[in-house]
């Protein structure tokens, strides 16, 4: 009996320890992509007009990454059709890889189809170390467009020149 007891009063202390919520422990964040963005081309082979929206003849499509940490790293970036016409969803359909070097904080992408773009949904995937770190959603759309900075998002504070190393 007295066994019993004893082995009721363990399980019900275990119990209880069990139940209790972790106790918070210091969160150090490990993004290491500080931002994505996406540009028109300048005309020159350059990042010109950031944008969230493109036409299908807006070839190439700028990518630049702001790593968080200039230390060396290995980044991914896929073109992802997202919803796009005579295309299977979430299909990767550009991918390029770089290898920064120690002081190196910015990585220039760009992604060109074989042709045109096809008018549709699109996804940029990040990858920094084989972690996927950041996704950014664009658009690309028939015909003519306004200006880009039309399309800017109110929320983003203006963009420094871009300087490239």
């Amino acid at each position: 009996m007295r066994f019993a007891h004893i082995s009721f009063l363990f399980i019900a202390l275990c119990a209880a320890v069990y139940a209790q919520p972790p106790r918070p422990i210091d969160v150090i964040s490990s993004a290491a992509v500080e931002d994505v963005y996406l540009a028109r081309d300048d005309g020159e082979g350059k990042a010109g007009d950031i944008t969230l929206i493109f036409a299908t003849t807006d070839i190439p499509i700028h990518c630049i990454v702001v790593l968080a940490k200039a230390d060396p790293a290995a980044v991914l970036m896929n073109f992802v059709a997202v919803k796009v016409g005579g295309v299977k969803p979430d299909s990767r359909i550009v991918s390029s890889s770089f290898a920064t070097q120690q002081g190196q904080n910015r990585v220039f992408f760009t992604g060109r189809p074989h042709g045109k773009w096809t008018v549709g949904s699109y996804r940029i995937d990040v990858f920094v170390n084989d972690k996927l770190e950041k996704s950014l959603d664009f658009e690309v759309k028939s015909g003519a467009l306004p200006a880009a900075s039309n399309f800017a998002p109110p929320s983003r504070a203006p963009r420094k020149p871009i300087k490239r190393n």
